[in-house]
């Protein structure tokens, strides 16, 4: 086995950031936040290892806490959200089996005044899977889309923050979820800027960055299988898994994980609509603090709320552009009307009936 230095991680790290491609198919993944760790140490592992074939896609554990059914590549939003739909209640009996329930919230008692070995641990969300794009400069090319994904990011953060509460209680953020997280600049270089988020995140359970461990004596360095569990854990709100991973939305109640999906791949993926995101987030690049603000505030942050309210009427143009289906389009039309037209998120609804009297 040899070990890695800081120089033979940071080639590897690069090499495997992006496999360039066309943007045209999508996959998304819905985690499942468990009542309790309810997931026994072997089943966790045999979902991590083995990863369970569902009809379409997988199941796999992120922790006791936190199971996973992952959909697979698909030709368009339709078909990925279809065949995901199909997937997704298929885990229940088996998690069901160790009597404990699937939440509908993004989390339960995770603190967001204190960060865990991984927010991914004990919170749930949903993350969408895109071509890279190509590998070169234009519409189409990765640099632009990276560029563009960092700068969609808070804006769709904030419409889909949904974890108001720890053990019941407002903490003051409407996203304890991406309370958790930090979402690092971008530059020209997305390759780049991938190789030092990953050098430079902590290693679980080591209180030490992983460049730090490339660092160290030639006795203790890490290997290869070290590096690919550290990938796992490492959860930016925007990633490189050789494709583009966006993991922005906390989960959504019952059937509302279709619209983050929907939303994402139409702004992502249709070129008028990327160019209308760009010119309604110019306004947030030099605001300080951004994604603080949008997991403290959601929507209610006035110049997010603005910066909403352009992205997500052009992602209803571009899905109508693309013909989804009417009953998709309906769906994301009532997200709209509900929260993005009022400056409101879903965490505002939990938040609602956390505060409202109770009357004997």
């Amino acid at each position: 086995m040899i070990s890695l230095t800081e120089r033979s991680a940071e080639l590897l790290i690069t090499d495997t950031a992006f496999t360039p491609a066309r943007p045209g198919l999508v996959g998304a993944a819905v985690d499942l936040l468990l009542s309790r760790p309810g997931l026994p140490g072997s089943l966790t592992g045999s979902l991590v290892r083995d990863r369970p074939r569902l009809r379409h896609g997988f199941l796999t554990a992120r922790s006791p806490r936190v199971a996973v059914v992952s959909g697979p590549p698909s030709p368009g939003i339709d078909s990925a959200i279809a065949r995901l739909a199909e997937d997704l209640p298929m885990p229940l009996p088996l998690i069901g089996g160790h009597d404990v329930a699937v939440l509908e919230e993004a989390s339960d008692d995770v603190d967001p005044a204190v960060a865990g070995p991984s927010p991914a641990w004990a919170t749930a969300g949903i993350r969408i899977g895109l071509e890279a794009g190509l590998d070169e400069d234009g519409l189409l090319g990765l640099r632009r889309r990276w560029a563009l994904a960092h700068a969609l990011a808070p804006v769709l953060a904030g419409a889909f923050a949904n974890s108001p509460l720890r053990h019941g209680r407002p903490t003051g953020w409407r996203s304890n979820r991406q309370a958790l997280r930090r979402l690092r600049p971008c530059t020209a270089d997305p390759r780049a800027d991938w190789t030092a988020l990953v050098l430079d995140a902590p290693v679980v359970n080591t209180g030490r960055t992983f460049r730090d461990w490339t660092r160290s004596g030639p006795g203790d360095r890490p290997m290869l299988a070290d590096l690919a569990r550290h990938l796992g854990t490492v959860r930016p709100p925007v990633a490189a898994r050789r494709h583009l991973e966006l993991d922005v939305a906390d989960r959504q109640p019952g059937a509302g994980w279709r619209i983050p999906v929907a939303v994402t791949a139409a702004l992502m993926d249709d070129p008028r609509a990327a160019v209308q995101v760009l010119t309604a987030t110019e306004p947030l690049r030099t605001v300080p603090g951004l994604w603080e603000r949008a997991a403290r505030s959601g929507l209610s942050d006035p110049q997010l709320g603005a910066a909403a309210k352009a992205c997500f009427l052009a992602a209803y143009e571009a899905l109508a552009r693309q013909g989804v289906s009417r009953e998709l389009r309906d769906a994301v039309a009532a997200f709209i009307d509900r929260y993005v037209m009022r400056g409101r998120c879903p965490a505002d609804d939990v938040l609602d009936r956390a505060t409202a009297p109770h009357h004997l």
